[in-house]
């Protein structure tokens, strides 16, 4: 019986050490938290200081060029969120990875990285074309979809639920093409909801 208990410690020992190596664990709930909060402040700030609530795909040349200041402001504001995402992501999961004495940029995490990047660079690109053409109403959602795309490519590298939120941030964005109006609000459940949702579930799985 002894052995037995042994046995089953040994396998969990050794499963351990091989989740360590191969997954990413160090991502902190709390910083999905914060970036929820961030995302429904910059939501909010877009919808009421801004103005920014397309109903449209389209919009006239000369429309967009009266919105010229806005933009800036738009640009400069989604900036501002990612910013403080990134930022506080790093503390966080670096504080989380010193506890488990781990170190937060390894192989694990730079494939991670690189999963991410291509998704979210390709849409970041596409979506500054589209500005330039005049396509606002397809801003908001193509971001869910392209940022649903980099975490469920993510998820093979870290948490299995970053594959559940890609799924629902693509649907949203979606529905977000679907109905042209309430982009911004799928937009703000996308990535405030979601990801305030998801940090909690993480932290309180994982953390605690």
């Amino acid at each position: 019986m002894k052995e037995e208990k042994d046995y089953i410690g040994d396998i969990a020992a050794i499963r351990t050490m091989m989740e360590r190596t191969s997954k990413f664990l160090s991502l902190s709930g709390w910083a999905g938290i914060m970036a929820g909060i961030y995302a429904l402040a910059g939501a909010w700030v877009a919808y009421k200081g801004f103005y920014f609530n397309p109903d449209e795909i389209a919009y006239p040349m000369g429309t967009i060029g009266g919105w010229s200041a806005s933009l800036v402001q738009l640009i400069g504001l989604a900036v501002v969120i990612l910013v403080l995402t990134l930022g506080t992501a790093i503390l966080l999961s670096s504080r989380k990875a010193n506890k488990r004495k781990e170190k937060i940029w390894n192989p694990t995490s730079k494939q991670m990285l690189i999963n991410m990047s291509i998704p979210l660079v390709t849409g970041g690109l596409l979506i500054l074309i589209l500005i330039a053409k005049g396509l606002m109403g397809l801003v908001a959602p193509l971001t869910l979809v392209f940022y649903g795309l980099a975490m469920y490519n993510a998820s093979k590298f870290t948490y299995t639920e970053m594959k559940v939120l890609g799924l629902m941030e693509i649907a949203l964005g979606l529905i977000g093409l679907c109905f042209i109006g309430y982009g911004l609000l799928c937009w703000a459940i996308g990535f405030g909801v979601l990801h305030i949702i998801t940090g909690i579930y993480l932290h309180y799985k994982y953390e605690r």
